[in-house]
Formats: C-alpha cells, sequence, structure tokens
C-alpha cells in the first residue's frame, strides 16, 4: 500500500467522523422519532444502520460510475449538489407537515375533564388525555412501517459531499483497491460515528421526564426535522 493510500485513508476516517457529528441531520432525526414513535433501542439502531448504509452506499456508487467511465470530479459534484438539495427539501417537506400532523395531534389529545353522576352518591370528575400508551395502541400500523422506509429514501438521496472529491478521485489515481479502501474506511466512520450518537442521546433522552410535553412529542420531532433541513438547505452543515 502506498504512502499516499495510507495518508488517505487516515483522512477517510477523520472526514468520515468530522462529517457526521457537523451534520445533525445524521442523528437528530433518528433520536426525535424514536422518542416520539416510542422505538425500542434495537429497532431505533437498525434504522439508523440502514439509513447509514443507504447514505454512503448511493454517493459510492456515483463515485465508482464516474471512475469507471471518466467522468469529470466537477460533474459529479453537480449531481451530489442537486442530491443535497433534494434530500434538504424532502426534510424541509416532511419536517414540516409532520410538525402540523403533530400540533393537530396535540391539540386533539388535550387533558380534559369528565363529570360522573350517580344516583347513590355525590358527583366527581376526573381529568386524562389519551396520550400514552392509550394512543399508540391505536396507531396506524401502517404509518409506523412507513417512517423508516421515508427516512432510508431521503439518506438514499442524500450524498456524501465529501467523499467523492477528496477520497474517490484521489485514490483512484492509485488503484481500484485504493479507491474500495477509502470507501470502506469512510463508510465504517460515518455509520459507527451515526450509530454512538443515535445510542447515547436516545438513552439519555429515556431518563428525561417527559410527561408534561408527550403530547407535543410528534410535533417537536417534526419541528427538529425541519430544522435539519433548513440547516443543510441554508447553512451548508
Amino acid at each position: 500500500m502506498t504512502g499516499n493510500i495510507t495518508l488517505l485513508l487516515g483522512a477517510a476516517a477523520s472526514i468520515g467522523l468530522v462529517h457526521t457529528i457537523l451534520g445533525p441531520d445524521h442523528y437528530l432525526p433518528f433520536i426525535m422519532l424514536s422518542k416520539a414513535g416510542q422505538w425500542s433501542m434495537r429497532k431505533t439502531m437498525v434504522v439508523t444502520l440502514l439509513c447509514g448504509i443507504g447514505h454512503v452506499l448511493s454517493s459510492v456508487i456515483l463515485g465508482m460510475t464516474g471512475i469507471a467511465f471518466g467522468i469529470a470530479v466537477t460533474r459529479l459534484e453537480i449531481v451530489e449538489s442537486f442530491r443535497g438539495s433534494l434530500a434538504a427539501w424532502l426534510l424541509i417537506g416532511i419536517g414540516l407537515a409532520y410538525f402540523i400532523w403533530g400540533i393537530k395531534k396535540a391539540i386533539q389529545n388535550k387533558p380534559h375533564t369528565h363529570l360522573h353522576s350517580h344516583n347513590d352518591h355525590p358527583s366527581h370528575s376526573h381529568s386524562h388525555s389519551h396520550t400514552g400508551t392509550h394512543t399508540h395502541l391505536h396507531e396506524n400500523k401502517a404509518e409506523k412501517k412507513m417512517t423508516p422506509w421515508i427516512l432510508f429514501i431521503i439518506f438514499a438521496f442524500s450524498p456524501c459531499e465529501p467523499l467523492i472529491p477528496l477520497l474517490m478521485y484521489p485514490a483512484a489515481k492509485s488503484s481500484i483497491m485504493g479507491v474500495f479502501a477509502v470507501s470502506v474506511v469512510f463508510a465504517t466512520a460515518t455509520i459507527v460515528t451515526m450509530l454512538i450518537f443515535v445510542y447515547v442521546f436516545s438513552y439519555g433522552l429515556s431518563y428525561v421526564p417527559f410527561q408534561k410535553l408527550e403530547r407535543y412529542s410528534h410535533a417537536i420531532a417534526g419541528f427538529t426535522i425541519l430544522l435539519c433541513g433548513g440547516a443543510i438547505q441554508f447553512l451548508g452543515l
């Protein structure tokens, strides 16, 4: 293995780590949707893993295609930029729709009081809401199944901007095996960082009392996804 490839492997690990940490869309949607949907930790990790694979693999395939057909890296950067904007607007649109739906759901589940009258006993009242276990028992199973697929599609469109121009094309000057090696290292660093962040923050949130905000959990998740899309599109994160 040449010294150039060795340096690129180190760069791949570093870039994969940093670009994931600086991109909140790599972990916040999973954390918030897991909390709102009361996903198990296993489901959260599996969804994160699959989305991470789709996220990296789409850029790897595009980069390999460009190298195989001798396409200029500048042209691929245009494609990646378009994919990035598309993924950002998908996050914005879905986040906004989810936020509005979450607000509607929160209003419907506003705590309210029932008055009970009995012939032989004084009247009494009690307050309750339809959040929590009761709500989740009646949620549409199709919606639960669709949410991970929607995330996967978004992440499949979302590019790894530094992978092709900074790692794959420079490695191609040495060998195809070098391209494969830097891609694997970058993918591993990116996906492992995603999994660690999602696990740590999801585990931490499980100990935070959210009773008063529970009925707003879907709205908060939607707003977070909306902010992630906006940060990508308008702040370049």
